[in-house]
C-alpha cells in the first residue's frame, strides 16, 4: 500500500495565508467529491494559476477562511493541497466537520475523468488513511450525495462508483 502521494504543496502553488485554520476533532470518516465546474487545466503553470483564482473567489467573493477544498486534483493528474489534512473545510454546507473535500480541476458533466486522476484520488486517500488522517471505513460521496447540485459532475460522479479501497 502507498503510503505517500507527491504533493504540490500551498507554498509551491502560491496560496495565501488562512485567516484562521480549525483542526478536524479526528480523522475524517467521509470524503466528499467536488468538481470546480471550471476549465480543464493540462499543465502544472496553468493548475497553479487557476488554484489562485478559485483561492482568491473563496476568500473574496464567499468570504471563506482560505480555499475551500483540503486537496485538488489537476487535469494533469497532480495532487494540489488545499486546506490540507486534519483541517475543517468548507466544501460542503453542514458537512465540513467530519469529512475532507476533494474536488478534480474541470467540469465533468460531458467529460470523464482520466484514469490517471482517479488513481492520484485513490493514491491520496489510501495515503490518509495510513497516516491516520482519515478513518480506514470511510465513505465515499459525491457532492450531491449532501446538498442540492450536480456537483461533481455526472461523469465524475459515476466513475466515483467503480473506485474500489481495499
Amino acid at each position: 500500500v502507498l503510503s505517500k502521494v507527491e504533493v504540490v504543496t500551498r507554498e509551491q502553488w502560491g496560496a495565501v495565508a488562512p485567516r484562521c485554520r480549525e483542526t478536524l476533532k479526528c480523522p475524517a470518516q467521509r470524503v466528499v467529491i467536488h468538481h470546480t465546474a471550471l476549465l480543464h487545466c493540462r499543465g502544472i503553470r496553468e493548475c497553479m494559476d487557476q488554484l489562485i483564482h478559485i483561492q482568491t473567489m473563496h476568500m473574496q467573493d464567499r468570504n471563506f477562511d482560505d480555499i475551500g477544498y483540503n486537496f485538488l486534483i489537476g487535469g494533469d493528474c497532480t495532487v494540489y493541497e488545499g486546506r490540507g489534512w486534519g483541517v475543517v473545510g468548507a466544501h460542503t454546507k453542514d458537512n465540513n466537520r467530519d469529512s475532507l473535500g476533494i474536488a478534480f480541476m474541470g467540469n465533468f458533466n460531458n467529460e470523464s475523468p482520466s484514469p490517471a486522476a482517479l488513481s492520484s484520488v485513490k493514491q491520496l486517500l489510501q495515503c490518509g488513511v495510513s497516516q491516520g488522517h482519515l478513518h480506514p471505513g470511510f465513505t465515499l460521496l459525491g457532492h450531491r450525495d449532501l446538498g442540492d447540485t450536480e456537483c461533481p459532475g455526472e461523469r465524475l460522479y459515476a466513475a466515483l462508483k467503480h473506485l474500489q479501497f481495499p
